[in-house]
């Protein structure tokens, strides 16, 4: 019975050893992912990276992770005229991690996951300038917000013979993604003060679309939606690559 004892709490040491050394290695191979991943985006912040699963170690034995989760902060993507446009947070879990000997490159079989961008930063692909929708009448988007049940506010001001309407002018307006394009189409046109103007004058001021390019490892937009603070997408790829 004592030699059963000892054996008991050999194997518990043993055991606890190798859960602290399977721990204390998967800490560091995040750290190690997130340094890659920062440079291999050039991205202005370290991501956090989560390596799911137990043991990691044999994992890592194997080649193959079975589960990574990415959440990056702030990333600037392209956007329709090559400017800048950035995503709030961005998360992307990602299945079935493949990397090199060397672990200079790794590479997600597939990768789901979440992103949004402010109504702000989407509102720099609305004319940004006063148009002519009629004779004698310029408009211009100056906001977007929640506008409910899945639905974009869009706010306009709009001037008639000089004079500036008391009230700016909202339509509710439908949001979608194609291929890497979100596109903001009203559901309806707004009045201005009276005034008739044709519909395509009407929509070049409150119809646009924003084009988000360059996200990181080759992930693409799948869904969007309008939400509370902004337009929330799903996002989805194969064969990602996270580093190298």
């Amino acid at each position: 019975m004592r030699a059963l004892r000892i054996l008991l709490v050999v194997v518990v040491i043993l055991g606890g050893l190798f859960v602290l050394a399977d721990r204390l290695a998967v800490n560091f191979a995040e750290d190690e992912a997130a340094d890659r991943l920062r440079t291999t985006e050039n991205l202005s912040a370290t991501p956090d990276v989560s390596i799911k699963g137990f043991p990691f170690l044999t994992q890592v034995v194997g080649g193959e992770l079975d589960d990574v989760e990415v959440g990056i902060q702030d990333y600037e993507a392209v956007g329709t005229e090559g400017q800048k446009i950035r995503i709030d947070d961005l998360q992307a879990n990602m299945r079935g991690v493949a990397f090199s000997g060397d672990y200079s490159s790794a590479t997600a079989a597939t990768a789901t996951g979440t992103a949004s961008i402010t109504y702000a930063e989407l509102l720099k692909a609305a004319k940004s300038e006063p148009t002519q929708v009629a004779p004698g009448v310029t408009a211009e988007v100056v906001g977007l917000s929640d506008g409910g049940n899945g639905k974009i506010k869009v706010t306009v001001e709009a001037t008639v013979l000089g004079t500036k309407l008391p009230q700016p002018l909202s339509v509710l307006s439908s949001v979608a993604v194609e291929g890497d394009t979100v596109r903001v189409h009203a559901d309806s046109l707004p009045s201005f003060g009276g005034v008739q103007a044709a519909e395509n004058e009407v929509r070049s001021i409150t119809d646009f679309e924003q084009k988000i390019d360059d996200l990181p490892g080759g992930i693409q937009l799948d869904k969007v939606e309008a939400g509370k603070n902004g337009v929330e997408f799903s996002v989805k790829g194969s064969n990602v690559r996270l580093a190298g």
